[in-house]
């Protein structure tokens, strides 16, 4: 097994490093009632394997491009693992359709600029009807609530819940990056 070595700075040679491409997303919410902003909040994702799979599929295997994907949030104190697909992420986070879009809303990504993706320019509004508790959201390409089907791209589970009452809206945004050292 062949080694490379590389100066470290300060005269010793070490190991060279290998290049590590990392997948990161960030999900931004707002909770937003009666108008007013109450909580504003930030956390990092899980990118399963299935979407890993999906980005090496598309970009290095000839795979078929996916163009729509959507947003969900969900009621169960839920931690995504790498396993979790979309065939299991529905039940495992227990997905809340308590919100007055009839499917799930939309991720409208922009541009493609360094490395990231974002849908900062349309953010993903949820009008509840009902009064729940939110744990996180998950990335998805199919609309329908609840479904099992589809390709899962990222889940989080965020860093506290969110009580959420009738009328009140939740705004995310979701941002992907892409990343090599």
């Amino acid at each position: 097994m062949n080694t490379d070595y590389q100066d470290n700075g300060a005269g010793l040679l070490v190991p060279a490093q290998k290049s590590i491409i990392s997948a990161k997303g960030i999900y931004h919410g707002l909770h937003v009632r009666d108008g007013k902003v109450i909580d504003e909040w930030e956390d990092e994702n899980i990118v399963p394997t299935e979407g890993l799979n999906y980005f090496l599929s598309i970009g290095l295997a000839a795979g078929t491009q996916i163009t729509s994907f959507y947003l969900a949030p969900f009621e169960a104190n839920y931690t995504p693992v790498s396993t979790v697909t979309a065939a299991t992420i529905t039940a495992a986070s227990t997905e809340t359709t308590a919100y007055t879009s009839g499917t799930r809303v939309a991720w409208t990504a922009g541009s493609v600029s360094a490395g990231a993706v974002s849908n900062s320019a349309s953010p993903a509004t949820f009008t509840f009807n009902a009064t729940k508790t939110i744990y996180g959201a998950f990335l998805i390409s199919n609309s329908t609530k609840s479904a099992t089907t589809g390709t899962l791209i990222s889940a989080s589970l965020f860093s506290s819940s969110k009580s959420v009452v009738n009328l009140d809206q939740l705004i995310l945004t979701y941002s992907f990056t892409l990343t090599s050292s």
